[in-house]
């Protein structure tokens, strides 16, 4: 085809006989299409042929004896998304592209020679412009002919040839190449207008000022049905006021829609046809099928389908990449991994660090460490029991129980720990104080080293399944709760910790033959530990992270993934763990205050500890020896008790140049304040009354401890007394001492507490005022319980005739009527006393 002569006109002559090439087209650098060369400007220079149409005007025009053809699946039709890519002129990029990925074996490889064999070499037609349309998959052939030639019969030429001889483009083997004749004005735009298999045909009038027809159904299928299948024809709704008036033709395939595009646009109807009285122009423009959003608007309207799939969507997703992303942080959380103290670089420079301050003497011991040891000493079976305990193959599960400031985590972590490997330390209070679930959950993940976490995703799937419960009437089970989501926590961490227990096996030991949970037994050294420090902080307030906590330690002891040491300050810890392990004894130390011996060895090491020790032949005194003042240690010790915070303060004191008595006196008048503001004089919502709190100030400010039984018969405690007592003990103002698994008797929170009691009581203002609310406390109670008497009085004295029977009722109530009358006059004489203390003294 490439080679036979065909038959051109123009300024070359009629009938010049030129070769069929490329020389034929005239194109850019990248278009295979070329026009004749009669298609010339006047000044006889060639011009491009554009996708924008004759000198960009948008219109390709025929003139007298030329017409245009149509020429389908000339370009790939997917690639018009290339239409929008930056810095890319498609125009030139793409037909400049399929020409050199041609293929020397397929003859129709290339759109040029598709455009030159869709045209037959006998037919009487001179090519006088091809107009390449990539957004549409085809080209506009412009031709000219004899007049005494036909544009039908023509036209039934080229579909016969097609038809006898198909060219099957390389990227559609599949699909022919089709043209047709083109009726209409074609509107050859370059914009960004996607092809699509749906029509909208306009009704215009042919010329200004006119009016035009609404064509029916049959004139429109009659039109269009040419260009291939229709699947429907829907006109214009009848209640639509919408100009110009139109119709929608949608067909099967959109190369079908393109062919009826370029062929029927600007088309005019004449009269004779029914296109009215001056004729119906005809506009064309593609009708997108697939409305905007609609991917939203389906998962919007299928909400049973699309929330179950996005749940296990995200369920996939967090268990596949997030679950062994934390593992891995937890992991290195709890060996230290990314610990820059644990660097053996670090460690090494910190080794030549120390060397050097030695020999220049200038390293000094730490106070606490110093004054520590002498606690240690006094505690060193309870250290050695605690590391025995951690030893032994069964299910670790120990408790230590001790006041706050008693050293229960620097025993623990320093000493029974202090050459523990892997050790992980939850610290409950950040997470029981923590303000709103979200808040929960961060503080827990960072206790673990639990990353990523998104803690703020339980507002907002909160949210979701509040919207989704208002659309499908049910919730959807998307928000978890705050347990669920602490069991994921802890249940992770449980991974973490087995991982790193089984990460010393290798597969040449003597017991490799063991499974998982047999070598964890066998070996309890390989065994992490865990320190729950706070346990059942502010219990009272919130319980459900203690309650999780708790059944996780029970889960790590008997699989045998880790030890769980508690530390807590609560006496009644057996209630809370005895749910997670009801058949089981817990191991127990309890830590109590330091003996008035220790307590001074330990005041007087904290002196010594900056001491230096000389080198001369002569020994420098230590600092306890120079001070006079020390004598008085024993009597301010007596005073302050043996709770470690209390003496550590002291030495404080002391070293800053103050008198042990006079330390004791500002810590005593400090702890007075303390307890003033926190159990008295605070006007925050609490569990007991400030009467009730001073009442326990006064009896134990003149007697060591109370009997439990006896201050709930005051009247000041008959009322729920036992809560409140509970209440003040967490609060830490008393302690209640048990004996045989019962309350025996109540002492002060700390020892200091019993100097600062009786501090309080020699304040006769302070007091005053206290025992005066006391009294007015117990006035009330008195009138309510009159009042009660009077009420059965007055109905027992209503019965008709006075029943012998009601007699020793009158009379006992009677009894209690004289009775409740002369408290109140005791109280009211009382009163009185003190609010003339009150009137009288500052």
């Amino acid at each position: 085809m490439l080679g036979v002569p065909r038959l051109l006109s123009g300024p070359l002559g009629h009938g010049q006989l030129l070769p069929r090439n490329r020389a034929l087209w005239t194109a850019s650098r990248y278009s295979p299409l070329r026009t004749h060369p009669s298609a010339t400007a006047p000044n006889g220079k060639r011009y491009k042929t554009k996708e924008a149409g004759d000198n960009k005007t948008g219109h390709i025009e025929a003139g007298p004896n030329e017409g245009i053809f149509f020429l389908s699946n000339v370009f790939p039709l997917k690639l018009n998304f290339t239409m929008r890519l930056p810095f890319i002129d498609a125009e030139k990029f793409l037909p400049g592209v399929m020409k050199r990925l041609k293929n020397p074996e397929h003859a129709a490889a290339d759109p040029q020679n598709i455009a030159e064999r869709a045209l037959p070499s006998s037919l009487p037609i001179h090519v006088t412009k091809i107009l390449p349309r990539v957004a549409e998959g085809g080209a506009f052939v412009k031709f000219s002919h004899e007049p005494q030639n036909n544009l039908e019969d023509l036209e039934k030429a080229i579909k016969k040839y097609l038809k006898e001889n198909p060219i099957k483009p390389w990227f559609n083997p599949f699909q022919r190449v089709r043209t047709n004749l083109v009726q209409g004005r074609p509107w050859v735009e370059d914009l960004y207008r996607v092809p699509s298999s749906r029509l909208k045909v306009e009704f215009v009038p042919a010329s200004p000022g006119q009016t035009a027809e609404e064509l029916s159904q049959e004139t429109l299928y009659s039109l269009f049905r040419r260009y291939g299948k229709l699947i429907d024809i829907k006109p214009q709704p009848t209640d639509s006021k919408d100009l110009p008036k139109f119709a929608y033709l949608q067909y099967n395939k959109a190369r079908h829609a393109i062919m009826a595009k370029n062929c029927m646009h600007g088309f005019v109807l004449p009269a004779s046809e029914g296109g009215g009285n001056t004729g119906t122009r005809l506009k064309l423009v593609y009708q997108q099928t697939k409305k905007a959003h609609w991917i939203w608007d389906w998962f919007s309207s299928h909400p049973r389908i699309v929330i179950p799939i996005l749940l296990a969507f995200f369920g996939t997703v967090t268990v596949a990449i997030f679950d062994p992303i934390r593992t891995f942080f937890i992991k290195a959380h709890v060996t230290r991994t990314f610990h820059i103290t644990d660097n053996r670089f670090y460690k090494w420079l910190r080794s030549q660090a120390s060397r050097a301050t030695d020999v220049l003497k200038l390293s000094r011991k730490k106070p606490e460490d110093a004054g520590l040891s002498a606690i240690w000493d006094d505690r060193k079976d309870d250290i050695k029991q605690i590391q025995t305990w951690l030893k032994e193959s069964a299910d670790t599960f120990i408790v230590i129980q001790g006041p706050r400031g008693s050293g229960k985590k620097e025993l623990v972590l320093d000493q029974a720990l202090g050459g523990w490997k892997n050790t992980l330390v939850i610290d409950c209070k950040p997470i029981q104080e923590a303000k709103g679930d979200s808040s929960m959950i961060f503080a827990a993940a960072v206790e673990v080293g639990y990353r990523p976490v998104f803690s703020w995703m339980n507002n907002i799937s909160s949210l979701i399944d509040l919207a989704a419960q208002g659309t499908i009437g049910t919730k959807t089970g998307f928000s978890e709760t705050l347990d669920a989501q602490l069991a994921k926590i802890w249940q992770n961490t449980a991974n973490a910790l087995k991982q790193i227990a089984l990460d010393g096996r290798k597969k040449d030991d003597k017991d490799s033959d063991l499974g998982d949970d047999e070598y964890l037994e066998a070996h309890p050294e390989r065994r992490p530990v865990v320190v729950v420090d706070n346990f059942l902080h502010k219990s009272q307030e919130y319980n459900v992270v203690y309650d999780k906590i708790s059944e996780w330690a029970a889960g790590l002891t008997t699989a045998n993934i880790a030890h769980v040491i508690f530390l807590t300050n609560d006496v009644s810890f057996s209630k809370s763990l005895s749910k997670a392990l009801p058949d089981r004894v817990f191991r127990q130390i309890t830590l109590g205050d330091c003996s008035p011996e220790v307590a001074k060895r330990f005041v007087i090491n904290h002196l010594d500890a900056d001491a230096d020790e000389g080198g001369g032949p002569e020994k420098k005194p230590k600092p306890s020896e120079m001070r006079e003042d020390l004598a008085e240690l024993d009597d301010c010790i007596s005073t302050l008790g043996g709770r470690l915070t209390d003496l550590e303060f002291l030495a404080r004191r002391i070293k800053t140049g103050e008198t042990p008595k006079k330390a004791v006196r500002e810590i005593t008048e400090q702890s007075a304040s303390e307890i003033l503001k926190m159990y008295i004089l605070d006007s925050n919502p609490r569990k007991w009354s400030p009467e009730q709190a001073w009442l326990l100030v006064k009896s134990l400010a003149h007697a060591e401890s109370l009997r439990y039984n006896e201050l709930l018969l005051s009247d000041i405690f008959k009322s729920g007394g036992e809560a409140t007592l509970q209440a003040l003990e967490q609060a830490e103002m008393i302690t209640i001492v048990s004996s045989n698994g019962r309350p025996t008797s109540i002492k002060p929170g700390k020892p200091v507490y019993s100097a600062a009691f009786k501090q309080l009581t020699e304040d006769h203002v302070l007091k005053a005022r206290l025992d005066l609310a006391i009294l007015s406390e117990l006035i009330k109670i008195e009138t309510q319980g009159i009042d009660k008497v009077e009420a059965e009085l007055c109905l027992l004295g209503s019965l008709p005739g006075s029943p012998k029977q009601t007699k020793g009722r009158i009379n006992w109530l009677l009894g209690k009527l004289y009775a409740g009358q002369d408290k109140v006059e005791k109280y009211e004489k009382e009163s009185g006393a003190l609010k003339k203390v009150l009137q009288q003294e500052y």
